[in-house]
């Protein structure tokens, strides 16, 4: 039984059709083993809508020697949906909320659980690496978008984000929204997000269609947000590319660039635009 001290994690991944994936993302926070004394951890893996063996395959997963793991199954399909239902299942003082295709590196969930001992509304991101691509136009698109000061700096929580949970308790249910990560971050003041060092390894989709239709789906959520919450956007902190910063981008990655503003271009055209805002590229 916990102890009144002991503190809770509570790691929730949402996973749609995430065979392929959820092994790989369980076994490497698994080697997060090592956290802060008197520190529980539970994992609630959300498979919602599955067709395919997700849920299985996370139940064969053993998680580490005090460690709980619970697979909770929804007919339906619905990322935000299937949080929400997490979230009423969650013990923890401290919730983090992982995609089932990243891979975080081991100290990682000990940093969060560190920096979100506080009972005050906090939140938190890790370091994010881009996964190396099999396609050519993907790993030079990564190249530049990399270097973004929204990549470099602050703690933008595409993938990976976690709260205390009186932070949580700044909304009820999740929203039905594109963008979840955005709406959680602008759910707090910059001064109340913290960056950690630890690194996390996030998938970016494979060629130039995907890339298009994924970076479209991000800015019709940035959007979607900005009509429907705006009194969130003054939590934002907008950080533009220096010409400085631009100039040296294209003069170490001048294939890249080309790229990354060939995908750019074929937003704003609206090349293979479809009716699917949550098109996932994979």
């Amino acid at each position: 039984m916990t102890s009144p001290q002991n503190r809770i994690v509570s790691v929730l991944i949402p996973a749609h059709n995430e065979a392929a994936y959820i092994a790989d993302c369980l076994a490497a926070l698994y080697a997060s083993s090592a956290m802060p004394p008197d520190h529980q951890v539970e994992v609630l893996v959300l498979a919602n809508g599955c067709t395919d063996q997700t849920a299985e395959i996370a139940r064969s997963m053993v998680p580490p020697r005090g460690w709980s793991l619970l697979v909770l199954e929804r007919a339906e399909g619905g990322k935000l949906a299937a949080l929400t239902e997490g979230d009423a299942k969650a013990r923890g003082q401290v919730r983090v909320y992982l995609d089932a295709d990243v891979q975080v590196e081991p100290g990682m969930l000990a940093q969060i659980a560190t920096a979100l001992a506080s009972d005050a509304p906090r939140y938190a991101s890790g370091s994010p690496c881009v996964k190396r691509a099999k396609s050519p136009i993907t790993r030079a698109y990564a190249a530049v978008w990399t270097q973004l000061p929204f990549v470099t700096t602050g703690a933008p929580g595409f993938g990976l984000f976690a709260m205390t949970s009186a932070g949580r308790t700044r909304w009820k249910s999740w929203p039905d929204i594109i963008s979840d990560d955005t709406f959680a971050r602008l759910n707090f003041t910059p001064n109340e997000r913290i960056r950690l060092p630890g690194r996390y390894h996030w998938p970016m989709v494979e060629g130039f269609r995907n890339l298009v239709r994924v970076r479209r789906r991000q800015d019709h959520g940035v959007a979607e947000i900005a009509q429907r919450f705006p009194e969130l956007l003054p939590n934002d902190d907008p950080r533009p590319l220096s010409k400085a910063q631009l100039l040296g981008i294209i003069l170490r990655h001048p294939i890249g660039f080309i790229v990354y503003a060939a995908v750019s271009l074929a937003v704003r055209t609206r090349l293979f635009a479809t009716k699917d805002a949550w098109a996932r590229g994979r």
